[in-house]
């Protein structure tokens, strides 16, 4: 079984420094619980293989996200990732991420990362610029996001993403959003990571930067500004040789894509772990409980952390893959869309993809159909009309 077709294995390391204003993830800035936590997460994967009915699952990916899985230490990463070894059955070619905060970030760190099986490593630089990065809360400087991207190509990895953050305020200077983008840009692939995020500034309801942001302490750039740098974003990694395959993601090789992100994007299955982790079985949606307090008492009585459950039906799960095909370049195949739901795709959505044909917001072909960079701007809307088809 090749690692692209195996099921996905998460672990929410629900740990932060400190937290960013953005940022809605579930995490604590208290790191005296983390023992705790990893005790008990070893006790929640007996759990699901032995009464969740994961132990049959083939992984070929293992993702520590978060948080800021680095914040625990390698020793603590390390015992992590032995556990889900020992109690999974992983692909010895499996993708193995880690998530790292460039605050966090050692060349001791590292090679404990190597140590225990870490293959990949997702760097969260966000911005090479100061001034980006002290509004973003940020706890790392410009030169320690580079420190960190050259330290891990010195501890020997060879899969590196970073992530990128724009549509930042632009100073109320004309043009300025654009002109630095394109040297966030040329920055990150001066460093040529095999992958790279670029992730617009989403504000969600009740972090503290969108309440700032109602108070009027500072304006985001308008939607004509957002499409221009998500174009910039597209056609300049597009020409130094990144395969955009996906609306925030770009790899410089289709064998450098994400394997455990696109296991998201192609309904494979996955299996979540720790505090607020999500897990997936076609077609249930499980979430677990979001407290570390919590979740340590659920998993220390003997029970699986659920704190709800969702059965999708076949007009939800239609739904789903309509808005998660359209992500991804490949866009959605007819002929495996017509095999997992019994509906010829062309039938019952023609007239409205092309609509979006005419407008150069897609393309369509004897395969599928697919978003054009301009199409992809308005991913929401355009999945949207077609939902509404089902």
């Amino acid at each position: 079984m090749r690692a692209a077709a195996a099921s996905g294995l998460y672990i929410h390391v629900p740990f932060c420094l400190r937290k960013c204003p953005y940022c809605d993830f579930y995490s604590v800035t208290d790191l005296e619980a983390a023992p705790a936590f990893a005790a008990a997460l070893e006790d929640e994967m007996r759990l699901r293989k032995d009464e969740g009915g994961w132990g049959g699952h083939v992984f070929g990916s293992l993702y520590l996200g978060g948080g800021t899985p680095t914040a625990l230490g390698s020793p603590l990463i390390e015992r992590i990732s032995d556990a889900a070894y020992r109690h999974f059955s992983v692909l010895p070619n499996a993708e193995v991420t880690v998530e790292a905060n460039p605050a966090t970030i050692t060349a001791e760190g590292l090679s404990g990362l190597r140590a225990a099986s870490i293959n990949r490593i997702n760097i969260g630089v966000q911005s090479f610029y100061d001034c980006a990065l002290s509004f973003l809360g940020r706890m790392h400087t410009a030169a320690d996001a580079m420190e960190a991207i050259r330290l891990a190509r010195r501890a020997g990895f060879d899969n590196i993403g970073i992530d990128l953050i724009y549509g930042l305020p632009g100073g109320g200077l004309p043009g300025a959003n654009e002109s630095r983008w394109a040297k966030e840009l040329e920055t990150a692939v001066s460093f040529a990571p095999e992958h790279i995020a670029c992730y617009m500034l989403t504000l969600e309801p009740g972090t503290p930067m969108e309440g700032d942001l109602r108070a009027g302490r500072f304006e985001l750039p308008d939607d004509d500004t957002a499409g221009r740098l998500f174009l910039d974003a597209s056609r300049g990694l597009s020409s130094r040789g990144y395969e955009h395959y996906e609306i925030s993601n770009f790899a410089i090789h289709p064998g450098y894509r994400s394997a455990h992100n696109s296991g998201y994007w192609d309904n494979r299955p996955y299996l979540g772990l720790g505090p607020s982790a999500h897990s997936y079985c076609d077609p249930v949606r499980t979430a677990n409980i979001r407290s570390v307090a919590d979740y340590i008492e659920c998993i220390g009585a003997g029970e699986l952390p659920v704190e709800t459950s969702e059965t999708l039906d076949a007009t939800q799960q239609m739904m789903e893959a309509v808005y998660l095909g359209l992500r991804r370049s490949e866009g959605i195949r007819f002929a495996a869309f017509e095999n997992r739901f019994g509906v010829d795709f062309t039938s019952v959505f023609e007239d409205v993809a092309d609509k979006f044909v005419a407008e150069g917001r897609m393309v369509v072909d004897e395969i599928g159909c697919r978003l054009t960079p301009e199409g992809m701007l308005f991913h929401e809307s355009i999945a949207a009309a077609l939902i509404d088809r089902i």
